[in-house]
């Protein structure tokens, strides 16, 4: 056994070990003072990495909670200021009908009730104009789709929501390809009459009418009285040059057929016939999954005619178009007119590619019931002219399932899109912030007894330390002894 007085070595090794537990007494005690397992890289360089990671997903996330909830708030907004729109175009279906009452209504009532309308009219078009969420106008056109037709001769109008296909829809021109006319339901009586002869008495029934004949009833009398009728039956008569009676539907398509039975065989047989629907394929520009803009198509079909103006065909995202007779009457392509679109996004997801437009268009008067009537819409309603109360009614009814329709896209919109998201962000960001406490924090019973082992080491090594440092000592008895 040597003895040195120059290199303890004794003491170096209860030094550096002494030195490695004081090391780990105080990374425990960084870590139980964050709340931390990873308070510097070096404490785990991949679970850093990881973390990192997920600690930008869920503050986008949280973020993106608030994204969501300000958008139902916003749509919210909307909806409330459509509501009123509504009830004021309830109110004015009401003085139309009082005003269509024209054989008890003066022409002062007349005034009045126009007065009437055209105020609730400034309200609705108040409402369009002024609705915004911040800065942001919502109900005056610059947050949606607006078709503007360019072909008057085959397109009456058009209603573009914001969704085509189940895709965004962009701006461009909107191209309408009639693949099938459509045609009204018609039927020609197979019995011939003589201008003067009667029919005999008897009955028929048409279209779930009973019409009764006299013994004196010429076919023009029958004509007339069909004629005067139609209004119940949906069916007019006319007498073609073979003195046969010929019956046509006044509404177009399938859903509008003849139904006639004669037991007296006064025409011929019993017979059910119906028209043609409409078929059409429009195409519109659209935005892609990828950001690019595209030409989309989709059937559009329809057999609805609310009087002889126009003929609607719908899709099955509610986008409408109303051809006239020139356009729904025969087939081909042509191009109806051009979109103009706004829209506002919302940013609904952590990522650069989770996000959503939505397009509220314009429930300005000039926009709203202009599809029924050629060249009119709520703005121009008038009911102190003649049959123009009846007009009216019919503006004011498609103004109503326009806005109906908008609100209840918006509603789809916020209760399926927007607050499904909010639940299932708030899912995914307390899973996530699971998974990074997991990674990042501290396990504070497994820190404190690491603590509890490196205080009791340190007190160990500094004890030994203490010891090793005494050793030299015993060279001084040699020197003694010597």
């Amino acid at each position: 056994m040597s003895l040195r007085i120059n290199t303890n070595i004794m003491a170096m090794n209860a030094l550096r070990n002494l030195a490695t537990t004081d090391a780990e007494m105080a990374g425990t005690i960084s870590r139980l003072s964050s709340g931390l397992r990873i308070t510097g890289a070096a404490d785990d360089p991949s679970g850093l990495i990881i973390s990192e990671g997920m600690r930008a997903q869920i503050k986008g996330i949280r973020q993106a909670l608030a994204n969501s909830q300000d958008a139902v708030n916003m749509a919210k907004t909307a909806d409330a200021a459509m509501d009123e729109v509504q009830r004021l175009l309830r109110e004015i279906r009401g003085v139309a009908v009082h005003a269509a009452n024209a054989a008890v209504v003066d022409s002062a009532q007349l005034q009045a009730d126009q007065a009437d309308i055209a105020s609730a009219i400034q309200s609705i078009n108040r409402i369009a104009d002024q609705t915004s969420w911040g800065s942001r106008k919502l109900l005056n056109g610059t947050a949606g789709v607006s078709a503007n037709i360019t072909d008057a001769t085959r397109v009456l109008g058009a209603y573009f929501g914001g969704t085509f296909a189940n895709l965004p829809v962009a701006a461009g021109a909107i191209s309408i390809n009639v693949t099938t006319a459509a045609t009204q339901s018609t039927w020609t009586a197979a019995t011939a009459y003589a201008s003067t002869a009667t029919l005999g008495a008897g009955s028929f029934v048409l279209n779930g009418y009973t019409f009764n004949i006299s013994a004196t009833d010429t076919l023009a009398n029958v004509m007339e009285k069909i004629n005067n009728q139609s209004g119940n039956t949906g069916v007019v008569a006319s007498i073609n040059g073979s003195n046969q009676l010929v019956l046509r539907s006044i509404q177009y398509g399938a859903n509008y057929p003849i139904t006639l039975f004669d037991p007296g065989n006064k025409f011929g047989a019993a017979t059910n016939v119906a028209g043609v629907n409409a078929q059409a394929v429009v195409t519109v520009p659209t935005v892609q999954p990828n950001g690019t803009t595209a030409a989309t198509t989709a059937a559009f079909t329809g057999g609805l005619r609310s009087d002889e103006s126009g003929l609607k065909l719908t899709d099955v995202y509610g986008n409408t178009i109303t051809l006239t007779a020139t356009g729904g009457g025969s087939t081909g392509s042509f191009t109806a007119g051009q979109l103009t679109v706004g829209n506002v996004r919302f940013q609904i997801g952590a990522n650069w590619d989770q996000s959503v437009t939505f397009s509220l268009p314009s429930t300005r008067a000039e926009t709203l019931g202009a599809t029924v009537v050629p060249g009119k819409s709520l703005a121009t309603i008038d009911v102190t002219t003649t049959g123009g109360a009846t007009e009216a009614i019919k503006i004011i009814d498609e103004a109503i399932s326009q806005l109906s329709q908008i609100r209840g896209r918006l509603g789809s919109f916020q209760k399926n899109f927007l607050e499904s998201t909010l639940r299932s962000l708030t899912v995914a960001e307390e899973n996530l912030t699971a998974s990074e406490s997991q990674i990042r924090d501290a396990d504070i019973a497994t820190e404190i007894t690491k603590m509890t082992k490196a205080q009791i080491l340190k007190q160990s090594g500094m004890a030994v330390l203490a010891q090793a440092n005494q050793d030299p000592q015993s060279v001084l008895s040699l020197l003694r002894g010597g």
